[in-house]
């Protein structure tokens, strides 16, 4: 049984590659290369499992996890990555009702382009990699990152002057300096590693900047 589910696998990564080859750079996107539009995960393990009567699901093929947001009540999103035998990281997303690839890239450290993704992310508010983030603040934040400072950052850039900003401002204890309301707000809200070394901006490597 283990050798079929690792067989399905391998079919569905090499999969991926092919659909990844076809991604395309966009200015202001640098490490990353991206899908006309997001590509439905689900839809794609269907093609490559095709002629057989089998299933894998999608979470089988994560190799980490970036950021999980979660709301009282049950709704969650999370974004994480697929890492192919080629090297190619692949980051996607999921809502629980769908999931999404995003975006590829491939570099050397993973913890650095998963920091830039998020920056990429929180600078365009998704729009960048085909979404929206919309909503009202989470009520809890997991990060795989350990740079309090800059998951800050992306918060704020990611929040700023939206709804969920509206909510943080009016809560108690609110400052009238918006990223001292999101470091109060993530000192509550978030679960991470040990605060850890400085995260590599993404302004710093890119070669266009």
């Amino acid at each position: 049984m283990l050798s079929i589910v690792r067989q399905r696998r391998v079919r569905v990564l090499e999969a991926l590659d092919v659909r990844a080859r076809q991604f395309r750079s966009r200015e202001g996107l640098w490490p990353f290369r991206v899908p006309h539009e997001p590509l439905d995960l689900e839809a794609i393990i269907e093609t490559a499992l095709a002629d057989e009567e089998g299933w894998i699901q999608p979470s089988a093929l994560r190799s980490r996890s970036v950021l999980r947001l979660e709301w009282d009540g049950g709704d969650a999103w999370d974004l994480w990555v697929i890492t192919l035998p080629s090297a190619l990281h692949l980051y996607c997303d999921s809502d629980g009702e769908e999931t999404r690839v995003l975006a590829s890239a491939k570099r050397g450290n993973p913890l650095e382009a998963d920091g830039f993704f998020l920056e990429r992310l929180a600078e365009s508010r998704g729009h960048l990699f085909g979404i929206g983030m919309e909503g009202p603040a989470p009520d809890r934040v997991r990060s795989a990152i350990g740079d309090r400072d800059f998951l800050a950052d992306v918060f704020v850039e990611l929040l700023e002057d939206t709804d969920a900003s509206a909510d943080l401002k009016r809560s108690p204890g609110g400052a009238a300096d918006f990223r001292a309301d999101i470091v109060r707000w993530l000192d509550e809200a978030l679960i991470a590693p040990a605060p850890a070394r400085r995260q590599p901006r993404v302004r710093e490597a890119d070669p266009s900047e």
